[in-house]
């Protein structure tokens, strides 16, 4: 017979305590590692002993990268449609001038290239970069330069109204000299009164008074010869007497002395021609003598010798129509033969040949209206034929048909007042119609009616004071009276 009895362990204690001469004291307080260190027994159910897992290190921030912009500032900007572009990538529409940024930061070492991606639409202007290139070195770049600004002029034609031809020339644009073109002059037709150049110098067109029509012309990029056009001359009014182009080189416009109103044409883009617009003519005041267009292309001025005063239109951008403005005609002096607007599109100018003086003008930017200017007209010397502005827009030169000379003003640049030149007028040649000044400023050119040739002179670039070129006057065809010029 079996007894039975129950087994015991012995105590737990006992073995800590065995165990606790083996390996010290530190493992006394934890029962299950001191009876896993030892190797000793126990109840075989529990569960097997663990490590411990040492915590995770802490997540440390990642050092931040440094970025910077590129920026610069516009100048000289009109119109809309300037478009810069950096990396050949990031375009930037520029709306005005001033100072512009890229979104897009770059990281020190990084490279920027800005060019310009596409020209804005008043092709008188062309804008160029300086400074646009480089690499990011730990700062911003803000010295990135745009600058619109006519290119220097490299031609120059004029209209030989009793000669019925164009004489043409070459610009040295170092010294502003005239050299004639290999064979000119090109013919005209009947009486031609004035002669203008499409914006980027591609074509031009001559009003012919006595013909009633335009011809036009196409111009060789590297010769600046003249070429007839297929299917001109384009008819006009009765006396065309002056011709413009809007300065995005999309429209024509000419006024019609006899018929008192003013004729318009779009223009081919890629041949130069002519094609008369939809409900033109416009009428004008009595006998028109000149026209011109704002620097924007946005409002259009005539000087209407006959009844004293300017009629003033708003352009249609779309289709080019003139549209006269609320308040026009506005009054001028006696018998206004010439005018113009000076660079910044804020100030007019004409010049009055029978009261011998200049009428100044305000304009409004937004409705293109002409305001008066505070004082009395400004005196010139007898009979002022033509009036321009320099393309700073700081003077204004007259030329003075019966008396000779061209008269000079300073341009006041916050109010546009004129004030008379010191040591001027200057000496031309006889009966100066026409005076034009190159687009960088530093030549003005002046055609003698009388003398059949064209003086030049150099300009002071501080004072604007003229001073006769060495080689000068340069002869034409037989009366000189109107002159352009071209880049």
């Amino acid at each position: 017979m079996y007894k039975s009895f129950m087994y015991r362990p012995r105590a737990a204690a006992h073995y800590s305590f065995l165990c606790s001469r083996r390996i010290g004291l530190a493992f006394v307080a934890s029962m299950a590692l001191t009876l896993v260190a030892c190797g000793g027994g126990g109840n075989e159910s529990s569960p097997p002993p663990t490590s411990a897992v040492p915590p995770a290190d802490p997540l440390v921030p990642a050092t931040p990268v440094a970025s910077y912009t590129v920026s610069g500032t516009v100048s000289g900007l009109l119109g809309t449609g300037l478009v810069l572009q950096n990396n050949a990538g990031e375009d930037l529409p520029i709306a005005s001038n001033g100072v512009f940024s890229f979104a897009t930061a770059l990281v020190t070492g990084a490279n920027y290239a800005v060019t310009v991606k596409s020209q804005s639409n008043i092709l008188s202007r062309v804008c160029t970069v300086s400074n646009g290139s480089g690499t990011i070195a730990n700062a911003a770049v803000t010295d990135v330069v745009v600058n619109c600004a006519a290119p220097a002029a490299r031609f120059a034609y004029v209209a030989n109204y009793n000669d019925n031809n164009v004489s043409a020339y070459t610009i040295d644009t170092t010294t502003g000299a005239l050299s004639p073109m290999t064979g000119t002059p090109v013919p005209t037709g009947g009486q031609p009164g004035d002669i203008t150049v499409e914006p980027t110098g591609r074509f031009a067109y001559v009003a012919n008074r006595a013909s009633n029509n335009v011809s036009a012309y196409t111009i060789d990029a590297t010769t600046g010869a003249l070429t007839p056009m297929t299917g001109t001359p384009a008819p006009t009014g009765l006396y065309p007497y002056s011709v413009t182009v809007d300065p995005t080189g999309r429209f024509a416009y000419v006024v019609n002395q006899k018929s008192h109103n003013v004729s318009a044409y779009t223009i081919d883009a890629t041949t130069g021609a002519l094609s008369p617009m939809t409900g033109m003519p416009v009428p004008t005041g009595h006998i028109p003598w000149s026209v011109t267009v704002d620097p924007t292309g946005r409002f259009a001025y005539v000087a209407n010798s006959g009844s004293n005063n300017v009629s003033t239109y708003t352009i249609d951008a779309t289709t080019g129509a003139l549209s006269s403005m609320t308040g026009t005609p506005v009054p001028t002096g006696g018998e206004p033969t010439d005018i113009t607007v000076d660079p910044t599109g804020r100030f007019a100018y004409v010049a009055n040949r029978w009261s011998s003086n200049v009428s100044a003008y305000t304009i409004d930017a937004t409705t293109g209206a002409l305001s008066p200017m505070t004082g009395k007209p400004v005196p010139t010397e007898t009979t002022p034929e033509s009036i321009t502005v320099d393309p700073t827009g700081r003077f204004a030169y007259v030329g003075n048909a019966h008396s000779d000379t061209v008269s000079a003003y300073t341009i006041d640049a916050t109010t546009g007042a004129l004030s008379p030149m010191n040591g001027l007028p200057v000496a031309t040649g006889s009966s100066p119609y026409a005076v034009a000044v190159d687009p960088t400023g530093r030549f003005a050119y002046v055609a003698n009616y009388g003398n059949n040739n064209v003086s030049a002179y150099s300009i002071d670039a501080t004072t604007g004071a003229l001073s006769q070129m060495t080689g000068t006057p340069v002869a034409t065809r037989r009366g000189p009276y109107r002159l352009v010029l071209s880049r």
